[in-house]
């Protein structure tokens, strides 16, 4: 199996068999994501106790990359510091955009970066992303 077809396999397992789908309750923040080109929408909700992303949740409709993408993000995040969620959103985002991955740094995640072959679809990819940063930002006192 080459490597494309290993992170074809990633992206569809995650597409078909998404992970921590749904709403959660309470929630700090729940925060809408959408990608108005290709009709992608996403609501991320997530609960941080002692600056630990304990939880957290996506719903939404759109193309198999960025339904995927939420699903990789959410193992992702849950249980780490959000300083390093945010390194993470930062990594993620220059790895979609062209800069290569420190080694070992995205793991599954790099079964993404096919998708900067086609730049139109680089939003449906990042779109989760953006949205957990956004939702991040609003949880900053100041």
């Amino acid at each position: 199996m080459s490597l494309d077809e290993l992170y074809r396999e990633v992206i569809l397992d995650h597409y078909t068999h998404p992970r921590n789908r749904g709403v959660l309750e309470p929630a700090d923040i729940t925060r809408d994501g959408a990608n108005p080109l290709c009709g992608d929408e996403l609501r991320i909700s997530l609960r941080v106790r002692g600056g630990i992303v304990e939880d957290i949740r996506f719903q939404g409709k759109g193309c198999s990359i960025s339904q995927a993408s939420a699903s990789m993000m959410t193992e992702q995040v849950k249980g780490k510091p959000v300083e390093e969620v945010v390194r993470l959103i930062a990594a993620f985002k220059a790895m979609m955009h062209g800069e290569a991955p420190a080694a070992d740094s995205l793991g599954d995640l790099e079964a993404l970066q096919g998708v900067r072959k086609f730049p139109v679809r680089v939003k449906c990819a990042t779109l989760s992303w953006v949205t957990l940063e956004l939702a991040l930002d609003e949880l900053r006192p100041g």
